[in-house]
C-alpha cells in the first residue's frame, strides 16, 4: 500500500544534557511538496533533518519516510533520500563533472552511465560551461548547486535540503530557488529548512515554525499570514529604521502608531500600509523576528 505521506513525524523528542533540543515535534508532508521548516538559528532544524535522515537517533517519537519506519528501516529510507547540508562536500581538486562522475560509480553505475548521468545533472544545474573548471575555483553558490546535483545521480523521490542558500549572495539564492522549483514539478518531495522568511513563502507549499524545539504554527504562508492581521504599516524613521506594525487596518492603531513615535521624539520620514508578510507572521508567532526589528 503507498504510503499517503511522504514524511510523517509524530511526537520527536530529542535532548541533550539538561536541554530539550526537540520537544514533542509532530507533523506531515505530502508527497510531491516543498515543505519549508522556518525558525531562527537554534531552533532546532538541523537536529530534526539529522534525525530524519538517520543521522542521528530521536529518544522518542517516531518517524517515516514513504512509509518506512525510521528506527527499524534506516538502510531502506537511507536509499529513498538524498541530503544536502549547509556546507558543500565536493572534491575541490576534481572538476565539477568527475566529481559527478565519481559518485555515479560509487553508487553502482558503469562508466558510461555515470557520464551520461553526471552530464544531464551538469546541464540541469546550469553548470555546463564551468563542467572542465576544478571545483576549487567555483563560487560558493556554484559548489551548492553541485552538492545538490550529486545528491540526485540516483534521482531519489525525497530532498532533504539544510539551509541550502545559507551565505550565499542574492543571486546564487535566486538560482537555487530555481532548482528547487524544477525538482517539485519533476514530483519530487522536498524537505528544506532555512531562517530565511522570503525563501519560505516563495518556495514552500506548506510551512510549519519551529520555536525553542517545538512547531508553533503550521500551514500554508497565506494561512500564517492570515493569523496576524489584514493589514501591517512600515515605518521609515529619521534615522533611515524600518520598523513594522500588525494593524488590522484599523485607522485608530495606525494613530497609535504614530502618536506613539511622536511622543518619543521620533520622526517618521515616510510610511505605507501593506499586507502581512511571513516576518509579521513569524513575529507574532515567537514574539521574536530573525531580522530582530522592534518598534524603537
Amino acid at each position: 500500500m503507498t504510503a499517503p505521506h511522504a514524511i510523517s513525524v509524530h511526537d520527536i523528542h530529542k535532548r541533550y544534557g539538561d536541554r530539550d533540543v526537540l520537544r514533542g515535534v509532530s507533523f506531515d508532508v505530502p508527497r510531491g511538496q516543498v515543505f519549508a521548516l522556518l525558525g531562527p538559528n537554534g531552533a532546532g532544524k538541523t537536529t530534526l533533518i539529522r534525525i530524519l535522515t538517520t543521522l542521528i537517533r530521536a529518544d522518542s517519537g517516531t518517524a517515516h519516510v514513504l512509509g518506512h519506519d525510521l528506527a527499524r528501516e534506516a538502510p531502506r529510507v537511507r536509499e529513498l533520500i538524498s541530503v544536502t547540508g549547509q556546507y558543500a562536500s565536493v572534491d575541490e581538486e576534481l572538476t565539477g563533472l568527475e566529481n559527478l562522475v565519481m559518485i555515479g560509480r560509487l553508487l553502482g553505475r558503469t562508466k558510461s552511465a555515470a557520464s551520461e548521468r553526471a552530464g544531464e545533472l551538469i546541464a540541469e544545474f546550469g553548470l555546463t560551461d564551468a563542467a572542465s573548471r576544478r571545483v576549487g575555483h567555483y563560487s560558493g553558490g556554484m559548489r551548492r548547486r553541485l552538492d545538490l546535483a550529486a545528491g540526485l545521480i540516483d534521482s531519489p523521490p525525497v530532498i532533504f535540503l539544510d539551509e541550502p542558500t545559507t551565505g550565499m549572495d542574492t543571486r546564487s539564492r535566486g538560482a537555487l530557488w530555481d532548482v528547487v522549483t524544477r525538482l517539485a514539478e519533476q514530483g519530487k518531495t522536498v524537505f528544506l529548512t532555512t531562517q530565511y522568511l522570503e525563501e519560505a513563502d516563495v518556495l514552500a507549499d506548506r510551512v510549519a515554525v519551529l520555536d525553542a524545539g517545538a512547531i508553533v504554527a503550521s500551514g500554508t504562508a497565506a494561512d500564517l499570514k492570515r493569523q496576524v492581521g489584514s493589514e501591517s504599516i512600515e515605518l521609515v524613521l529619521d534615522d533611515g529604521t524600518t520598523v513594522r506594525e500588525v494593524t488590522d487596518g484599523d485607522p485608530e492603531r495606525v494613530r497609535e502608531v504614530l502618536n506613539r513615535l511622536h511622543h518619543r521624539g521620533r520622526v517618521v520620514r515616510t510610511f505605507s500600509v501593506q499586507a502581512p508578510t511571513l516576518d509579521d507572521a513569524f513575529l507574532a508567532l515567537t514574539g521574536h523576528t530573525t531580522t530582530d526589528r522592534k518598534l524603537p
